[in-house]
């Protein structure tokens, strides 16, 4: 199954976590929060140097996003998000989202054309419009480009 990472970090929220960085130093904390660019803030946090023979802690620490190499979150995160994902995913689309387009039928308000497009049974073929191809009624035509408002 796809997961978003960012889903899973917003989810991880409060869960123990392992943060590897590019330089090779590890830093084992709880996740505070998250943003969308992956940076990260850790509390009750213990660094590990690259040669892993040197130990920091540190009561919080903020970590940019790029410069991390891999993040490892609980199996019962993973779990968690999951569980969400097929749990959206069961829900038929476009249920709970907004008033929908409306019916071909013209059942449900506007009809199948939209609001403000009229409605042309045929009969009115003869008329003038004032519309960009009809006469506008000013003098001197329909002179200017403009959208023949009158």
């Amino acid at each position: 199954m796809f997961l978003l990472p960012l889903s899973l970090l917003k989810t991880a929220q409060g869960h123990p976590m392992l943060v590897e960085l590019k330089n090779g130093e590890t830093y084992n904390g709880h996740l505070v929060n998250c943003d969308t660019w992956m940076n990260i803030h850790l509390r009750e946090v213990i660094c590990t140097s690259k040669d892993g023979d040197r130990f920091w802690r540190m009561p919080e620490c903020y970590i940019r996003g790029n410069t991390i190499k891999y993040l490892r979150v609980p199996d019962e995160v993973i779990d968690k998000v999951q569980e969400e994902k097929a749990r959206s995913d069961r829900k038929p689309p476009g249920v709970g989202r907004g008033r929908g387009r409306g019916r071909e039928d013209g059942a449900g308000g506007r009809g199948a054309k939209g609001i403000g497009r009229g409605f042309d049974d045929g009969g009115a073929k003869g008329l003038v419009g004032r519309g960009r191809g009809g006469s506008s009624g000013k003098p001197g035509g329909n002179r200017g480009g403009g959208r023949g408002r009158g």
